[in-house]
């Protein structure tokens, strides 16, 4: 890595991008696709293919000898198949050939993806299909091409196809509002997105020693070190060095492929990190979240270390998730979530806030589902995270201009005042008018909410179709309503005090982590689906099919099939990780500790044979042998248990949640007592105190 970088000329370097295109396109090439873009016209092949030539001149220079279409199957990571430039000439020699029908089109197999019953083994037959508001790049040889994947029956099978439906639609809606205020300027609303990535680093040599670490990505059993985070010591911390280099590595090579990598330090536990991007326009953030997690892992792996990404990769510690900011913008530049200096006038922001209480209130079910995974199961409410519970934290000074609505009282702005620290060369910092509240699931942060129950392994696309969803569908009932009113004013003020009233029940300021918010929460008839099984009871209900399909952003066989991968999903990853840990208790933690109970019985003959006290040796050995004794008995149960999974999908997500899930807790709960009690040159793998302290 170049010791001095220019990082303006190295940004997006490696980026097909607009500044790219309009150096090398015609003027009436470039003109055209950006009329695409714009109105979302198709493409003529004609300029598909001058697009291509360009695009697979810059790719040679660049270095690429192939091409793929990158796409997102429901896998929740990314998927790609190279092919060459190269075609023969007839005469024993090639050339390097690129056509417009080659990069808008392209032909995976369909049936080797999860389709939740779209497609059979034996209808192979998929397409993917460019995404013109992406753009292209150059890695490790080859030209990605962000595409679109779905079915040969026209079914999506991909995160990036309803992501760009919802996003049109909430622009569509926001725009007829605006149009009420008598914005005739604005033609697009954009939707913009930051992920905050939280992840881990580990050495890779100690990596490779854990079974649980290789096979599922976290460490299914572990005894707690001796310390912890309770001292608070690594969060902001300095860097350590070799740390700093993977981070140095990866910012220069996110930033090549356009991506705003912004902010990087130590998070709350061990080994814990987290990189922050500028947040831009939604398709791209997702583009780029996948990018940044496999660049990562990548990344970490030329350092002799390992990313891991998900959500709980060591018990007692803090786990991994990603923060989702999301808000709406003008293609003119203007926030529509951004409040003002007085924002009890500004009547547009409180239509959009109104909007967004209304919407997530009545789909909080929706919304929790889209961040359920077995993963982010043992995240979710664990004093680290939000709450399964869904709540707005809006702050003191939007919820007294809600309460000031509702009441139908004055609202008083309060004074901005100065905070002082005691330090008198210090000039007094003006305050925040409202603080900020990390335990709440969806956080407003000056002009934009911030989604905090994300898994950090997750694809960050299924909540913000269900954010774009939800908001296009509140903002059109609320047009629909203002565009037939004949006093626009009234019925503003009735609509905005409707929504406040009826949906105040959602907005929660206080400490989500707390067993009175529980309470309260089940008071006020919100939901608290504390797992994937509970939460994917509710994603078929007619309301949320009604909300999808009337949108446009899935059809109900799409949204059925999208039930069906997430159950699948489940119940194969408890699945994976139930069987790994039999496997693990019966080939190394039982025979470690049955060999060191062994030598201990040794010693103990041996003292006896002298006449040697050893009761410290015999109660060890009355403890390993119940620990074992209990372990083989759970291992046991938890073998049966896996045999006993049933056929029906959300019945299979239920046992794997009541039955299997508590058996795999308690295994573990013996298997770290023989870890405690068992010698550490008998211990078969890397403890807690070597993985995170190393």
């Amino acid at each position: 890595m170049s010791q001095i970088l220019n990082v303006p000329e190295l940004f997006g370097s490696d980026v097909f991008n607009e500044a790219v295109m309009k150096q090398r396109l015609p003027a009436h090439v470039y003109k055209a696709w950006e009329s695409c873009i714009q109105t979302g016209s198709t493409l003529p092949l004609d300029v598909a293919n001058e697009i291509a030539e360009a695009m697979k001149i810059w790719a040679l220079e660049k270095g690429a000898t192939h091409y793929t279409h990158w796409f997102q199957p429901m896998t929740g990571i990314t998927a790609e198949k190279h092919d060459s430039f190269i075609s023969p000439t007839g005469d024993g020699r090639v050339i390097m050939e690129f056509s417009g029908k080659e990069l808008v089109r392209g032909e995976p197999d369909a049936s080797s993806f999860p389709s939740g019953g779209l497609r059979a083994t034996f209808e192979a037959r998929g397409y993917t299909a460019w995404d013109p508001t992406a753009c292209a790049f150059v890695k490790d040889g080859s030209l990605y091409i962000p595409t679109m994947f779905f079915s040969y029956t026209g079914d999506s099978l991909d995160k990036k196809t309803p992501l760009l439906r919802s996003l049109e639609e909430v622009s569509r809606e926001a725009i007829r509002i605006l149009r009420l205020f008598g914005d005739n300027k604005t033609q697009r609303i954009i939707t913009c997105v930051g992920a905050e990535q939280e992840y881990f680093l580990l050495p890779k040599d100690l990596y490779a020693q854990r079974e649980d670490l290789r096979l599922t990505g976290r460490t299914l059993f572990g005894a707690p070190a001796p310390k912890g985070q309770e001292l608070d010591d690594h969060y902001f911390a300095a860097i350590r060095t070799r740390v700093s280099e993977f981070m140095q590595d990866l910012d220069e090579q996110l930033w090549r492929l356009g991506i705003l990598s912004k902010t990087k330090h130590n998070e709350g536990a061990p080994c814990q990190h987290e990189l922050a991007p500028i947040y831009t326009d939604a398709n791209k953030a997702c583009d780029d979240n996948q990018l940044i997690m496999r660049t990562m892992k990548k990344c970490a792996a030329k350092h002799n270390l390992v990313c891991l990404l998900h959500e709980k990769p060591f018990a007692g510690v803090n786990g991994s998730g990603k923060h989702n900011n999301w808000s709406l913008s003008t293609d003119t530049g203007k926030n529509l979530f951004s409040p003002g200096k007085t924002p009890r006038q500004n009547a547009q922001f409180l239509v959009f806030l109104a909007a967004f209480i209304q919407g997530v209130d009545e789909y909080q079910e929706f919304l929790r589902c889209t961040v359920a995974s077995a993963s982010n199961d043992t995240r979710l409410g664990a004093n680290e995270a939000p709450p399964a519970i869904v709540s707005i934290f809006l702050g003191d000074e939007l919820n007294g201009v809600v309460q000031s609505i509702i009441d139908g009282t004055n609202y008083t702005e309060p004074e901005k005042s100065l905070l002082r620290i005691g330090v008198d060369v210090m000039p007094a910092i003006p305050k925040d008018t409202t603080d900020r509240n990390r335990t709440s699931p969806l956080a407003f942060t000056g002009n934009k909410f911030e989604l905090r129950m994300l898994g950090s392994s997750q694809s960050i696309a299924g909540p913000n179709i269900a954010l774009n969803t939800i908001m296009a569908e509140e903002l059109g009932r609320f047009a629909d309503e203002l565009e037939k009113a004949p006093d626009f004013d009234k019925a503003l003020q009735k609509l905005v005090y409707k929504a406040f009233t009826d949906h105040k029940r959602i907005i929660f300021d206080g400490n989500g982590y707390s067993d009175e918010w529980r309470q309260e929460a089940a008071r006020r008839g919100l939901s608290n689906l504390a797992s994937t099984a509970e939460a994917m009871r509710t994603y078929l209900s007619q309301k949320n099919i009604d909300l999808v399909t009337s949108r446009g952003v899935f059809t109900e066989t799409e949204f059925r099939a999208r039930h069906s991968i997430y159950l699948d999903d489940y119940r194969k990853k408890v699945n994976i990780e139930a069987r790994t840990m039999v496997d693990m208790a019966v080939q190394q933690i039982l025979p470690a500790a049955m060999r060191y109970t062994d030598s201990l019985c040794a010693g103990v003959a041996s003292k006896k044979s002298l006449g040697v006290c050893c009761r410290g040796e015999m109660a060890l050995i009355q403890k390993l042998s119940a620990a074992c004794d209990a372990a083989y008995d759970c291992m046991e149960r938890l073998k049966d248990a896996l045999n006993r999974i049933p056929e029906d999908e959300e019945a299979a997500a239920d046992h794997c949640h009541s039955v299997i899930v508590p058996l795999m807790a308690e295994l573990r709960t013996q298997a770290d007592i023989l870890e405690q009690n068992t010698a550490k040159s008998f211990w078969p793998y890397p403890t807690y105190s070597d993985l995170l302290f190393y």
